[in-house]
């Protein structure tokens, strides 16, 4: 028998701990990633958050149940384009150019030229990236003038698009800020679809159309209730190509449907298909295809090492919806906003919450979020920490093991160990929220204050935990807690970062 002085087992023990911690970092492989976000969809639409929901979504359903499902999870802003920012940059909307509202036709980037994107980030780290659906985070189109496309910065012109140079790339789109492939429309007002960087199609729209352009003999038209099987189909292929070719390196799949945004463009096949009328019926059909990209990890046998992350850009634009409401012609316009009704037979999209999109009201900001990792993720688990949607970006980070630069992803908080189930004390103290418009609110702890922004809106102040419809303002009663949450919201807005970790 040797015997080993107590130095040298020290030393031992050191070069064991070493040569264990190299082989796990060796062994480590880095997961496939795959982020559905789906375009208005509310808070009350998934079974797994409301239990009297009048939409099946067995597929969600089951994602939640085998995964962690977050309760209070925030888009920073009530609409597309802002939400949308956070997620790709880590960032509060209101410090890129555009501070508030959506991306109208052809405006260019809202990212800076140097700011980093979630798919540059995970190129850096090796992925594949691809993206099918929706951008809205602007792009340049070349005009055969030089000027700027007719149509700038409206949603519906009379000529839009007459002097585009279709035969030519855009430029400052997705390719150009970290997607390898994509294939999708910037701003379905403009109706151009892009392969890559590529304008190949055109999207068939009930309120828009192209019929000024010129030199579009190569355009496809695509009805607008073929768009989502299409992307999807796209999105199978992507999967599908990746497994077949044995690539190593891992994936980034966006699939980014225009469902249920209006117009609510149901295929035949699901159309009178729930008891939440046309609505309804496009939930369900968006539940369907997401079942397809789950179905096929199956087959792919990816299921077990791909992260599956699913959100809403915003809240859904109707407080009611059933088989008796037409919403046929609803606008995007919440003047036009039916209010709710206590009917038996009427489905609440946005549950309890109260308001829709474009409020800064929980049914505007608030989104059903859904992780899930075999292995990692606790199944069948529900979380209450604060998270938002900038927080993606450094949480994904932290599962792969990436650093990023001191300079990216400012207001992203890195939520790895909520996901996992491992974290009781919240790691994300508030959330900043924004109307469509430049009114503010921010949630800290079970506090939801809404500033007074004009002469003829009152502030507001919730307590979530005992009234999530926010029915009760307590603004009057608690004005050192309002100066306190004052203060503490015109301090993110004044800071460079967020700074409240």
């Amino acid at each position: 028998m040797v015997y080993l002085s107590k130095s040298s087992m020290v030393s031992l023990v050191i070069v064991l701990l070493v040569i264990t911690s190299c082989k796990k970092k060796e062994d480590f492989v880095l997961p496939n990633i795959v982020i559905i976000l789906a375009d208005d969809l509310g808070y009350g639409d998934l079974g797994s958050y409301n239990q009297n929901s009048l939409i099946p979504t067995p597929n969600l359903d089951r994602l939640a149940s085998e995964g962690i499902r977050l309760t209070d999870a925030y888009c920073p802003v009530s609409v597309c384009s802002p939400s949308r920012f956070a997620l790709m940059t880590g960032t509060y909307p209101f410090r890129s150019r555009k501070k508030s509202g959506v991306l109208a036709n052809y405006e260019p980037s809202m990212m800076a030229p140097d700011q980093l994107t979630l798919p540059q980030m995970l190129q850096k780290a090796g992925y594949t990236t691809a993206g099918f659906g929706k951008w809205h985070l602007g792009a340049t189109f070349p005009t055969l003038d030089g000027e700027k496309p007719i149509g700038y910065g409206k949603f519906k012109a009379e000529h839009n698009g007459a002097n585009l140079q279709l035969n030519k790339p855009i430029s400052d789109g997705p390719v150009d800020h970290g997607f390898e492939q994509w294939y999708g429309f910037s701003c379905a007002s403009e109706c151009w679809v892009m392969d890559d960087n590529d304008i190949v199609a055109a999207l068939q729209h009930d309120f828009y159309n192209i019929d000024s352009a010129s030199n579009k003999e190569h355009i496809d038209i695509i009805p607008s209730e073929k768009y989502l099987s299409l992307i999807t189909e796209k999105s199978l292929h992507f999967l599908e190509a990746h497994a077949k070719n044995g690539k190593k390196e891992p994936f980034f799949l966006y699939y980014a449907p225009y469902v249920p945004h209006i117009p609510l463009s149901v295929s035949t096949a699901f159309k009178g298909t729930t008891k939440a009328g046309l609505y309804g019926d496009y939930v369900h059909e968006l539940d369907t295809k997401i079942g397809e990209l789950l179905n096929t990890l199956d087959k792919l046998q990816q299921t077990q090492n791909t992260i599956v992350i699913f959100a809403s850009d915003n809240g859904s634009q109707f407080e009611v919806t059933g088989t008796d409401i037409d919403l046929t012609t609803a606008s995007n316009n919440p003047e036009n906003v039916l209010k709710k009704r206590q009917d038996q037979d009427v489905h609440f999209p946005n549950g309890a919450l109260r308001g829709t999109k474009w409020t800064t009201w929980e049914g505007g900001v608030r989104t059903p979020f859904i992780a899930r990792w075999p292995g990692h993720f606790p199944e069948n688990t529900k979380s209450g920490q604060l998270f938002a949607l900038n927080d993606v970006m450094a949480t994904l980070a932290s599962i792969i093991e990436l650093e990023l630069p001191p300079n990216a992803v400012i207001d992203s908080y890195d939520q790895r160990d909520v996901l996992e189930g491992m974290n009781e004390e919240p790691i994300r103290k508030s959330v900043l929220v924004q109307s469509s418009g430049d009114r503010y609110g921010l949630r800290k702890g079970k506090w939801k204050y809404i500033e007074p922004k004009h002469e003829n809106t009152e502030g507001e102040l919730y307590n979530l935990e005992e009234d999530v419809s926010e029915s009760k303002n307590l603004y009057d009663e608690y004005p050192k807690l309002v100066l306190e949450l004052k203060e503490h919201l015109e301090g993110i807005i004044n800071s460079e970062a967020s700074n409240d970790r």
